[in-house]
């Protein structure tokens, strides 16, 4: 059987299940690319029913952004 580290980290991350409710998703885009994705994850999920937010970011080297978003589920 061969061990892939991707596949820990997908096992891992399913796991992980914050205690305080959020549902989170974390990308890693291009700047502009990044805003984009953002302002339509506040389209979808207004922040006003689902409490979202951008959590966390970094910028990363070429100008690439980290960032996790998250929000409720309560309201889908």
């Amino acid at each position: 059987m061969a061990f892939h580290p991707r596949d820990l980290a997908d096992r891992m991350a399913r796991r992980r299940r914050a205690a305080d409710g959020y549902l989170r998703e974390t990308f890693i885009l291009p700047r502009a690319a990044a805003r984009a994705r953002a302002q339509a994850f506040f389209a979808r999920y207004p922040k006003a029913g689902y409490m979202s937010a951008v959590e966390s970011w970094r910028e990363l080297p070429d100008d690439q952004i980290e960032f996790t978003m998250r929000r409720l589920p309560s309201a889908d």
